[in-house]
């Protein structure tokens, strides 16, 4: 507790001496660093400083440029240098106070062994490190070369960027577009508007291009298509090398290959192995046979002429104004367009209207018309299941429509009776040779130990009988897809039983197998539930080295970016510009 005259020791003269000292000291360490922090600004400031190297001769004219130096050249031209970068001209108006210049005539601008500029005019801010050069302007660097009327140089960001008209030329390709910008650190350009790409074997045109000059790959973006002596590719999000003509698209990508077009949700092409593949939702277009193939998965090799699909894969193929629909777990097409050969593998089904078919696998050629079906064949046509060990259809070369049917060994026709719908017409013998007339089955002969059971009726469609015979050889005539007559040939044994008289047991020949709930009857009847379920591998984006849809965003955000926001009305018109 303090007495009642105060705090003594704060009243105390040599207590009160102590403060006054460390106010001056306080006061001389506060100078002392605003002194230090006054020299590293100046410094700084005078790194900044764009530095005289010769002026030559030496003018001012205070009217026309307040405040400038002009130099202009003698028998060697004005030099300037600043921060790693040398500047060659005939005039300069120089700014010292504001670290700015304006150069005229025969410019060279040179940074390290890399960077190289030539312009006609040039405004550089040593401030900001930013040239904006005009005139026939030329920037070159080890691996390529870039021509334009006017280029905005960024030295503190390494970028360089014009918006009228642009040709960059490397060692493998000349390319141009109205509006680009080059990062120089990863040796990039992103083309925008008009962009193309003339190579001697291809040219490549896009809405958007990002191409590296050290690879040589380029990234599409928007519409693009590559043009080359063999195939033509469009895509609207795609990768190329451009080097060896080879890439892929993700985006409503499409092929025109040979005599096929290829489309597909992701689709891969190389020139030099002339190979192409495709994944998910794919189509295949033979442009000569016209004929399709749809599935998940395809590879086309142009060498052999070769096609092989899969997932949920189907071959669809105009007959007679119908189309045929054939599929198989794999489907392989090859030979000329003239004698495609087309296969299908493993749980083999095809449909058209009023025929469709299944077995083990599917041969079908071209050149001869025949198609066979192979191991456990079924046919239905109209009502009526025909089976047997192979079955042939055999189409008209010159019409290209069916003609004749084969079943061999073992030959088999059902249908239901479709009056009484309760019993089966049958005819069975070795072999089965039908004739089609107008896509329609008419004329059907069974050879060889024939047997058949047959329900008769009335005009009023009474049960007369069931007819069993056998013989060696039957003829039946179709109308409508059902019988309309029966002959028999060659010593026809038969009786027509009264329905009370033929017990269920006989009224079905030996080896009757009824399968009429395996029926085709539409096209999406050919694909089973393994296909309908099939998941679709996830198609991976384009491994860009530089993220283009970061930087879209992060430019949307930027209203003064020049790529974001090109000015439209600094560019040229076209009818002007001169593409070199």
């Amino acid at each position: 507790m303090y007495p009642k005259g105060g705090n003594t020791l704060l009243k105390n003269p040599i207590f009160e001496k102590k403060i006054e000292l460390q106010q001056i000291y306080y006061t001389i360490l506060l100078l002392l660093i605003t002194s230090i922090l006054w020299s590293q600004d100046a410094s700084t400031e005078e790194s900044n400083q764009i530095n005289i190297v010769y002026g030559a001769n030496f003018t001012k004219n205070e009217a026309k440029y307040p405040g400038a130096s002009i130099f202009s050249k003698d028998e060697k031209q004005v030099q300037f240098e600043h921060q790693g970068a040398d500047l060659w001209c005939d005039i300069a108006i120089f700014y010292q106070h504001e670290n700015r210049l304006k150069a005229i005539g025969n410019i060279r601008l040179q940074q390290g062994d890399s960077v190289k500029m030539t312009s006609g005019k040039i405004e550089y801010d040593g401030n900001i490190k930013l040239a904006k050069a005009y005139e026939s302007v030329v920037l070159e660097n080890t691996d390529m070369t870039l021509k334009t009327d006017t280029l905005r140089l960024d030295r503190e960001k390494q970028e360089a960027f014009y918006q009228d008209f642009g040709t960059v030329v490397d060692s493998a390709n000349t390319l141009t577009s109205e509006i680009g910008k080059y990062f120089m650190e990863t040796k990039k350009y992103q083309f925008l508007d008009s962009v193309h790409v003339q190579n001697p074997e291809y040219t490549l045109d896009s809405e958007q291009l990002d191409y590296y000059t050290t690879s040589k790959n380029a990234y599409m973006y928007g519409p693009s298509t590559i043009i080359g002596k063999s195939y033509k590719i469009y895509c609207e999000r795609g990768f190329y090398d451009t080097k060896v003509e080879s890439g892929y698209g993700i985006k409503n990508t499409r092929i025109d290959y040979n005599d096929r077009i290829i489309e597909g949700d992701s689709v891969y092409f190389n020139k030099a192995k002339e190979f192409a593949s495709a994944t998910n939702n794919i189509v295949v277009t033979d442009t000569i046979n016209n004929g399709l193939i749809r599935a998940h998965y395809a590879e086309v090799y142009k060498a052999k002429d070769s096609l092989f699909a899969t997932k949920r894969a189907v071959s669809i193929s105009v007959m007679e104004k119908d189309s045929l629909y054939m599929h198989g777990d794999t489907l392989m097409i090859t030979g000329k367009p003239e004698e495609r050969i087309l296969r299908a593998f493993r749980n083999a089904k095809f449909y058209k209207k009023d025929l469709s078919g299944k077995c083990d696998s599917i041969h079908s050629e071209q050149k001869t018309g025949i198609t066979q079906l192979i191991r456990n064949p079924i046919l239905w046509n109209g009502e009526n299941q025909m089976t047997g060990d192979s079955i042939h259809l055999i189409s008209n070369l010159k019409t290209e429509k069916l003609d004749s049917l084969k079943v061999l060994n073992n030959a088999f026709i059902i249908s239901q009776d479709t009056i009484g719908k309760t019993g089966f017409n049958q005819a069975k013998g070795k072999d089965l040779f039908g004739q089609f007339e107008e896509n329609e089955l008419k004329i059907i002969d069974l050879i060889k130990n024939t047997e058949v059971i047959y329900y008769m009726y009335n005009d009023d469609d009474e049960l007369i009988g069931i007819n069993k015979t056998i013989c060696s050889e039957i003829r039946i005539t179709m109308a409508n897809n059902d019988v309309e007559d029966l002959v028999f040939k060659t010593n026809p044994d038969g009786t027509i039983f009264p329905e009370t008289e033929l017990p269920e047991n006989s009224r079905k020949l030996k080896g009757f197998i009824w399968r009429g709930e395996e029926r085709i009857r539409t096209k999406d009847d050919i694909f089973d539930e393994d296909d309908n379920n099939i998941e679709l591998v996830t198609i991976r984006g384009i491994s860009n080295p530089i993220d283009i849809d970061a930087e879209e965003e992060e430019r949307s955000k930027n209203e003064g970016d020049p790529i974001n926001n090109p000015n439209k009305d600094a560019r040229k018109p076209k009818e002007t510009k001169v593409k070199k």
